[in-house]
């Protein structure tokens, strides 16, 4: 099961068999407590800074940590379906949809390292987004913590490299980058719509618990890219919720 198996590229040929086990037979899967991983992982505080971008190194290492983060979006995703095995039908057929796009996502960043030169685990990686939701989650929780928050700070992420790049050639680079922003769009809006659905659902005011676990996000795990306006509204963020999150990142 790719999320206790080590070696990267068989975790992108066990994608399927794993999705498929883990929505007819959730029970036979488990969540190990940390992922299998064949590189070097450490503490994001201890990982080395960027390199500039402009250089073909340093290209290296942005797609390295974008394969980092695409190689842990595709695990939560299966990690959701494996631990919320009774979402409902239509929830768990959209994220495995989505999982999939991680994985094609991962399979680009990687090939697009070997294409610059580099090679996968050249530098150690952080198990961050991993560790930012738990076993005790709610589902509303979970989905507000995953594509709310961690995949859509993604897409600022996202935006922000893009501006960065757009004063050079066109490039394997860009070309992957434009991909997974396209595509976050997507998984962002797919947060958006389960989280106001099951708020409805439960009779939880949306805009308070919003707000509340914004908050704890925000001192768990701080993000600092600039909101991206139009990216979130097309994600299904209305005005409110990019103020809120544009006050908590100028608040740290």
């Amino acid at each position: 099961m790719l999320l206790t198996t080590r070696d990267v590229w068989s975790k992108l040929e066990q994608v399927d068999e794993s999705l498929e086990r883990a929505l007819v037979s959730p029970q036979s899967l488990e969540v190990p407590e940390l992922p299998g991983r064949d590189i070097t992982y450490l503490p994001i505080n201890l990982l080395s800074g960027k390199i500039g971008i402009s250089s073909e190194e340093g290209q290296q290492k942005l797609l390295h940590d974008l394969a980092n983060i695409e190689l842990q979006a595709m695990e939560l995703g299966l990690r959701t379906l494996i631990e919320f095995s009774w979402a409902p039908e239509e929830f768990r057929q959209q994220l495995v949809t989505i999982v999939k796009e991680e994985a094609k996502h991962l399979k680009m960043c990687l090939q697009g390292i070997e294409h610059l030169g580099g090679h996968w685990g050249k530098w150690p990686v952080h198990l961050g987004l991993w560790a930012a939701p738990h076993k005790k989650d709610s589902l509303l929780e979970r989905v507000f913590i995953v594509h709310s928050y961690l995949e859509g700070s993604g897409l600022d992420a996202g935006d922000t490299i893009l501006r960065r790049l757009s004063g050079f050639k066109s490039s394997v680079v860009q070309e992957v980058v434009k991909v997974i922003v396209d595509e976050e769009v997507g998984h962002v809006d797919f947060g958006s719509r389960w989280y106001k659905e099951f708020c409805q659902k439960q009779n939880v005011d949306e805009k308070i618990f919003f707000q509340r676990l914004l908050k704890k996000l925000m001192v768990r795990h701080p993000r600092k890219d600039k909101i991206c306006t139009p990216l979130r509204k097309e994600s299904g963020f209305d005005l409110d919720e990019i103020q809120w999150l544009e006050e908590a990142r100028l608040s740290r």
